[in-house]
């Protein structure tokens, strides 16, 4: 099977999207390790391997269409953060930039009549769906529950939960 040359750029730029996301979780849980938040640091450690796994499926689709994945350097993130809930929010428009390059692939296929690049594409739009609403929620935790020290604490307890639930079904 062919794709366009459109399509094959698009694609190995999303592996690099999702490589630089997958190093900005792991710098998010590296701080929130040393931080002390211990739920954090499970759940953005999920994340970052989330993110790489997307990496993996997009090199595997090219690599089955006999078309060899570029495998970008990534960027450098950033490792000052000022708090979790700043992480959530910095996470939450990750995720909307993500969706963003999805919507673009998808334009695209569309455009291109790739169908089978398109239904290949449809698990990622409905992943970022998941992704922005789980984002959203945790964000919405700071206003529910507050941002003093107990607050936060119980929002760290509802990450590492996140986790372990997400263990128990298969996804983060």
């Amino acid at each position: 099977m062919k794709i366009s040359k459109n399509m094959q750029n698009g694609l190995n730029n999303q592996i690099s999207l999702e490589a630089n996301a997958s190093n900005i979780y792991l710098s998010m849980a590296s701080w929130c390790e040393v931080i002390g938040y211990e739920g954090g640091a499970s759940f953005f450690y999920a994340q970052s391997d989330e993110e790489r796994a997307h990496m993996l499926k997009i090199v595997h689709y090219l690599n089955n269409l006999g078309i060899p994945a570029t495998i970008p350097a990534t960027k450098l993130p950033s490792s000052d953060f000022k708090s979790l809930e700043s992480i959530l929010k910095t996470a939450l428009k990750n995720e909307q930039a993500v969706t963003s390059a999805i919507h673009k692939l998808v334009e695209i296929a569309q455009k291109d009549k790739d169908h089978s690049t398109y239904a290949f594409l449809e698990w990622f739009v409905n992943e970022q769906v998941q992704e922005e609403t789980k984002f959203e929620t945790l964000i919405q935790k700071f206003e529910l529950i507050g941002r003093d020290k107990i607050a936060i604490n119980e929002i760290d307890k509802i990450l590492a939960s996140s986790v372990a639930s997400a263990n128990s079904t298969g996804s983060v």
